[in-house]
């Protein structure tokens, strides 16, 4: 009986492994479309190019239900796209970024180094509050508080952590993570996006050191 159950256990995960790295592919392909998307694409043209990566990331979600990260990235991509296009259409891109976001989280908190909580924060410091949006300062610490147990060396839960204690009127909290984001350690597979994201912490550390001084 033991050797039956063996032998199924390791049958199913045959099966289930070459999904999840299909998976994990899908994913990083939308990771690397996003960086260059945000970062290496004119103006004029990203409007048309996040159209297309909002379709290939809504596949993604469509192909693994049962996976967090998928969840996670269609939501950073709604959101960017949502800053790109801006006006009131926006507003409903980051609702159903931050549905996403909240479905990713029953599935898995932690998953993507706390990216769940870095994205839900920054929505919600991002985002204008009520009466016409969700944005609620309160609400944003505490999740980009929680990124930052999960991932404290991370360039992204310091940079959004620091980028929200300048927006709070807090120049010397802000130096302080927004230096620790420019040390953080490099991520191998993603150097556009650190590229791109050290080009917005230095801007952000301008500021704040000039609001010091």
């Amino acid at each position: 009986m033991k050797q039956i159950m063996k032998f199924l256990m390791l049958t199913l995960l045959a099966i289930s492994f070459p999904a999840f790295a299909d998976m994990q592919q899908d994913v990083a392909d939308v990771q690397h479309a996003w960086a260059q998307a945000n970062y290496d694409t004119t103006k004029d043209q990203q409007e048309k190019v996040f159209e297309e990566l909002v379709k290939q990331s809504q596949a993604a979600v469509e192909a693994y239900p049962e996976h967090a990260e998928p969840k996670v990235w269609a939501a950073i991509v709604l959101s960017t796209q949502a800053g790109v296009v801006g006006g009131f259409g926006a507003l409903g891109k980051v609702k159903e970024a931050r549905k996403l976001l909240e479905e990713a989280e029953k599935i898995d908190a932690d998953v993507l180094d706390g990216s769940v909580y870095t994205s839900l924060g920054s929505l919600y410091y991002q985002v204008p509050g009520w009466p016409i949006g969700f944005g609620n300062d309160d609400k944003a610490e505490q999740y980009l508080q929680k990124a930052l147990l999960v991932n404290p060396e991370g360039i992204d839960p310091n940079y959004f952590y620091g980028d929200f204690m300048l927006e709070e009127g807090k120049p010397q909290m802000a130096v302080k993570y927004l230096e620790k984001a420019m040390d953080a350690p490099a991520r191998p597979k993603r150097p556009l996006a650190d590229e791109g994201r050290k080009r917005e912490i230095a801007a952000k550390l301008y500021k704040a050191k000039a609001q010091i001084n």
